[in-house]
């Protein structure tokens, strides 16, 4: 793979992100957050009061170990046990308590072997979906139909030294709130929207729920593709 062309949206212009710098509670862990769509970056960056950067790099993925979420070998179960490790849910049962020490006993990832990870971003809604599943009211069906589905996109995060050393600066876009907030929000909303007619869905004697997962569901049980 050749040079991945990303962006980050910040309020700041970043000519060199610094590694080990950031909020530890991200999706992923520490690491920098960027995305492969313009537009989206500008969306990341504004506030409803203030403007933004998109900050533009070229990323050589020579010799960078990539951790591709949505590779067929993995499921949505890796990507929630990786948010489980990072971010603060809400588990508001025993059954969570549980489902969430089993999750990232069989689905974790050695992120630790890997330099860029590509995954889903468990923005605003989705992290709704997420929190869901661990409270045992929606199913990993619903849950993947709406990551699928959804108009969420894909980011890029920069996890290893390595990577660091591997990105170039090519310059930044304005982004205006006044423009790009209005996105921001109508993205988010409309993602609630979806959520709230996906729990509604019927269901299926197919459908697994976190109660039938930490019976013994493992990464391999063809229920999860």
């Amino acid at each position: 793979m050749s040079d991945l062309i990303i962006y980050h949206g910040s309020v700041s212009v970043i000519e060199r992100p610094k590694y080990g710098k950031g909020k530890p509670y991200n999706d992923y862990g520490l690491g920098f957050y960027c995305t492969e769509s313009l537009d989206l970056a500008k969306e990341w960056a504004v506030g409803s009061d203030h403007d933004g950067y998109a900050n533009k790099y070229a990323l050589d993925m020579t010799d960078l170990k990539l951790l591709d979420l949505s590779d067929k070998n993995f499921t949505v179960l890796h990507w929630i046990a990786l948010l489980l490790q990072n971010r603060v849910f809400t588990l508001k049962s025993d059954i969570a308590k549980l489902g969430k020490e089993y999750l990232i006993s069989h689905f974790a990832l050695p992120i630790a072997d890997f330099d860029v990870i590509k995954g889903y971003r468990a923005d605003d809604s989705y992290f709704a979906y997420a929190e869901s599943f661990l409270n045992n009211t929606i199913s990993v069906r619903r849950l993947s139909e709406a990551l699928r589905l959804g108009n969420l996109r894909e980011q890029i995060v920069l996890i290893s030294k390595k990577a660091f050393e591997n990105i170039e600066f090519l310059g930044y876009d304005s982004a205006d709130s006044a423009t790009y907030y209005p996105l921001r929000k109508e993205r988010n909303d409309k993602a609630r929207l979806e959520f709230l007619s996906n729990r509604r869905g019927n269901f299926t004697a197919d459908d697994l729920y976190l109660n039938d997962i930490i019976r013994g569901v493992k990464a391999d049980d063809p229920r999860l593709q």
